[in-house]
């Protein structure tokens, strides 16, 4: 991916790895539009950031998806990038009985929301000499966090899909790729994570070569863990992340 001139429009930029990608993005001479929960958050950014722009945005409302692509297209009509990061973890129990709440907000943020975003724009991405759509996954969807079973589960769905829609896309001038984001220190201050400024330091680096998937070095053992025996890992993994819970936010 070519890393400066294009227009980019992040979902979930208003804190964590969105606005850190945003304005590491935005510093590199691209214009980046910004949408995200807080409305609070996002004025945040744009002080910080003079040039960075917002969009008004819920990624589990259908009409609001389709509102956002419409403003997007009329307002930034040299749009040629969509970041899908827009995510939410939340703790769950497979083991038992599931809250309807998480399991609803967790499945329409982190897979519907990208899915429908990305058919809101591929027209127009499509239109465009060169086009990329990129979508935030997880190690976690290679190695799932038995504590926060719906959002690894919808991270693995959208690593599928993301599969399916680079193999749909391959004749056009659209390019999607896959960030696989370790465990980072995005709104956490977890000393086992990595620090989120190494790791998009790590990430525009391996944004600006050809590959299909962005993986730091810190992601490649997880990423790489599915296999015939994949249980043994996901079981030490899970036991060990039992013994030193981490914070879910």
């Amino acid at each position: 991916m070519k890393l400066t001139g294009n227009t980019i429009f992040i979902t979930g930029g208003g804190s964590g790895i969105g606005r850190a990608l945003a304005e590491a993005l935005h510093k590199l001479g691209n214009k980046v539009i910004i949408s995200g929960r807080s409305n609070e958050r996002l004025e945040e950014t744009i002080q910080a950031n003079p040039g960075i722009s917002a969009v008004e945005l819920n990624v589990q409302d259908p009409a609001s998806i389709q509102a956002a692509a419409k403003q997007l297209i009329e307002e930034h009509p040299d749009l040629n990038v969509l970041i899908n990061n827009a995510g939410i973890i939340q703790p769950d129990n497979a083991g038992g009985v599931i809250d309807e709440d998480v399991l609803v907000s967790t499945v329409k943020t982190n897979l519907l929301g990208p899915i429908r975003m990305t058919s809101a724009l591929i027209e127009h991405l499509k239109s465009k000499e060169e086009a990329v759509v990129i979508n935030t996954t997880s190690i976690l969807g290679f190695m799932p966090l038995a504590a926060t079973a719906v959002y690894s589960a919808t991270k693995a769905a959208l690593h599928t899909y993301t599969l399916s829609q680079r193999y749909m896309l391959k004749d056009t001038s659209v390019k999607v790729l896959e960030i696989v984001p370790p465990w980072v220190q995005s709104n956490n201050n977890e000393p086992r994570a990595m620090p989120l400024a190494s790791f998009i330091e790590a990430t525009i680096k391996v944004l600006g070569t050809d590959t299909d998937e962005v993986l730091v070095e810190e992601a490649k053992m997880f990423r790489n863990n599915p296999g015939p025996n994949e249980g043994v890992f996901v079981t030490q993994f899970n036991d060990s992340m039992r013994s030193q819970p981490p914070k879910i936010h």
